[in-house]
């Protein structure tokens, strides 16, 4: 079975392989259609779902500092905007977290150590990210690997999220990520940060190729979620496989 969704992190990272802090996030979420999301995702792993329904998200933000075995971040190719495209999935052990089916970073040399390194699916892309008092905005043009895709938005910030629905828990408290490794085997990576401070935001403007570019079909309503956050500071953890047995279909999240 699923383990319980927390708002604070399931397992603590003493060691950490890599630190980092995320700043100005923007989450876009939608509902996508489950039998094509299990298609994109690694062997062995599922879609997670939340009373039968299953969601891409769509998150942008700055990565700042980031740093290896806890030493200190480095200056300029640690900090970066970076775009990604998930998915939320449940390995066979019943460690939740999320499937990433692309990341666009605006450094070269990060994006192509994250892609040899963690098998993650890094581009190098153009990117922006701008704050004007309450308002925050994110661009992104993508230059390699292919297929070329952009990004324009702009939020308003709202209210503060004093208690969070279920929902918003399930699709921002995720602590770790699940990725193919070499041949058919699977990875883990566990992270931990603080709870999320979150904060209502209205989409002020959207243009995006992203979600299509990664294998999920162009919204065509708008994002039943949009949630902004100025930040936390995550430590990553050393990954480990995930145990190759029958997990059960249509794991609905608790």
């Amino acid at each position: 079975m699923p383990e319980p969704v927390t708002a604070s992190p399931a397992r603590p990272v003493r060691w950490p392989l890599l630190t980092q802090r995320w700043r100005d996030l923007t989450f876009l979420h939608w509902p996508v259609d489950a039998t094509l999301a299990e298609q994109l995702l690694p062997p062995g792993i599922c879609l997670d779902t939340f009373d039968g329904v299953s969601y891409v998200g769509l998150a942008a933000f700055w990565m700042q500092g980031v740093g290896i075995l806890g030493l200190p971040g480095l200056p300029y190719l640690g900090s970066f905007p970076e775009t990604n495209v998930r998915l939320y999935s449940v390995g066979p052990d019943g460690r939740r977290g999320v499937v990433f089916r692309s990341l666009d970073a605006a450094r070269l040399l990060p994006a192509m150590v994250g892609r040899a390194a963690f098998r993650v699916p890094y581009r190098w892309s153009l990117m922006q990210v701008r704050r004007d008092g309450d308002v925050v905005s994110y661009a992104s043009n993508r230059r390699w690997p292919g297929p070329r895709a952009r990004l324009r938005m702009r939020i308003r910030i709202g209210d503060r999220v004093t208690c969070p629905s279920e929902l918003e828990h399930f699709l921002t408290a995720r602590w770790g990520l699940h990725s193919a490794w070499y041949g058919d085997r699977t990875f883990y990576l566990p992270n931990h940060h603080p709870a999320w401070p979150l904060y209502r935001a209205t989409l002020l403007g959207l243009e995006e190729g992203l979600l299509e570019s990664a294998g999920l079909p162009e919204p065509t309503i708008a994002p039943v979620s949009v949630l902004y956050s100025p930040g936390v500071s995550v430590r990553f953890g050393r990954p480990s496989g995930c145990h190759r047995r029958a997990v059960p279909q249509g794991m609905a999240a608790g």
